[in-house]
């Protein structure tokens, strides 16, 4: 009798100790490598969380990667207006918004840190919701202050006949404004670019691209 309940004692201690081993398995696949209150942040409190939505921009002039209207381009003249942009999801504690549209493919001087500037906007206010068809260009009454290598408001893609240029709009929201005047001249546009991109280092909370593409025909 003894020895029939020993033999059972121990089966069911066996069986315990696998029941358990189970069930830690289990937790530690789940809960990302570590049972519930451990390190691995399995437990309550602990995991990477939701993710912030990421920033948005559109036109409806034309789809991201698609290519843009003439209508907003130098072959409608060099007073084309500027596009609609409107962006969403934008991150918490914004301050202002910057934008930058640029055409990447051009070398200036063998260097490989500029190119030429189309547009650049900043101390957008962090209210606005995007930016209308036919803006007006200098400084505007909100603070919002733009440049470009010819004015100071929009100018369009004038790519000439051969591959597409890919004209790049970058929506930057930051969390802070920049006490950046707006250059006394367009060929002061690169050095203020410069020193808008270096003044944003360390404030950018999300960013948004939308590249249109476009060459004369």
């Amino acid at each position: 009798m003894r020895i029939q309940t020993y033999r059972t004692m121990r089966v069911l201690v066996a069986a315990t100790a696998v029941l358990i081993a189970g069930v830690a398995l289990a937790q530690e696949r789940q809960g990302g490598g570590a049972p519930p209150g451990g390190a691995g942040g399995g437990g309550r409190g602990g995991g990477r969380g939701p993710q912030t939505p990421p920033l948005i921009m559109t036109s409806s002039a034309w789809e991201d990667g698609g290519v843009i209207p003439d209508k907003y381009t130098q072959a409608a003249g060099a007073t084309s207006p500027s596009p609609e942009l409107k962006w969403s999801q934008v991150p918490m504690g914004t301050q202002s918004f910057v934008l930058l549209m640029h055409d990447p493919e051009p070398v200036l001087n063998k260097g490989s840190k500029m190119d030429i500037t189309h547009w650049l906007v900043w101390n957008i206010p962090a209210t606005s919701t995007g930016l209308p068809e036919g803006m007006m260009a200098g400084e505007l009454p909100d603070g919002t202050r733009q440049a470009s290598l010819r004015s100071t408001g929009y100018m369009g893609p004038g790519a000439g006949p051969g591959p597409y240029h890919h004209y790049t709009f970058e929506l930057y929201a930051l969390d802070t404004k920049l006490d950046i005047p707006m250059p006394a001249a367009p060929a002061q546009t690169a050095d203020t670019r410069t020193a808008i991109v270096n003044a944003m280092d360390g404030h950018v909370l999300g960013k948004a691209v939308l590249v249109a593409r476009f060459h004369r025909q």
